[in-house]
């Protein structure tokens, strides 16, 4: 099966990733924080600290969607409730990050975040249950008449002579 490998693989890049934006955020207000410049009449240890705590709680935000995805792969279950919605975010989030990057960064970052979109939506739509093809979609089980839920035939007809 492909969907606990996916999972895994999954989990592993939103690690690597929420540690590497942690750091560059860390890292650029670091920067910030040496240069003792003003952007535009802006205070540099407001940057340098906004700069900072940013880069922490995406770093936690791309940590709780590895953690879904790791809880994934080690249950072997579809992600449910705030699990599934956190992982959309982050597909949604890396779309957007595709589009920015594009412009912005190069294609290599494009082709990176396209990767992780890619992979995160082939993790939700792994574990989708399809729907039975031999059963409607608005059927009841059990509804038939019969012990299994299978539908009950009449019996025949007395016949008169």
């Amino acid at each position: 099966m492909v969907r606990r490998p996916v999972a895994w693989i999954v989990a592993v890049v939103l690690f690597a990733e929420a540690v590497g934006v942690a750091a560059l955020n860390w890292f650029l207000g670091v920067v910030v924080d040496r240069q003792d410049m003003s952007l535009a009449g802006l205070d540099p240890d407001m940057m340098s600290t906004s700069s900072k705590i940013g880069g922490l709680v995406f770093g936690l935000y791309f940590a709780l969607c590895g953690l879904v995805a790791l809880l994934v792969a080690l249950r072997n279950r579809p992600p449910a409730g705030l699990g599934r919605v956190l992982l959309i975010s982050a597909a949604v989030v890396h779309a957007v990050l595709g589009a920015v990057t594009w412009g912005l960064v190069g294609w290599h970052a494009f082709l990176f975040m396209v990767l992780v979109l890619g992979l995160v939506v082939l993790l939700l739509m792994t574990y989708d249950r399809p729907a039975r093809p031999e059963e409607p979609a608005d059927a009841v089980p059990g509804d038939g008449g019969g012990p299994d839920g299978s539908p009950v035939t009449p019996p025949p007809a007395p016949t008169t002579p």
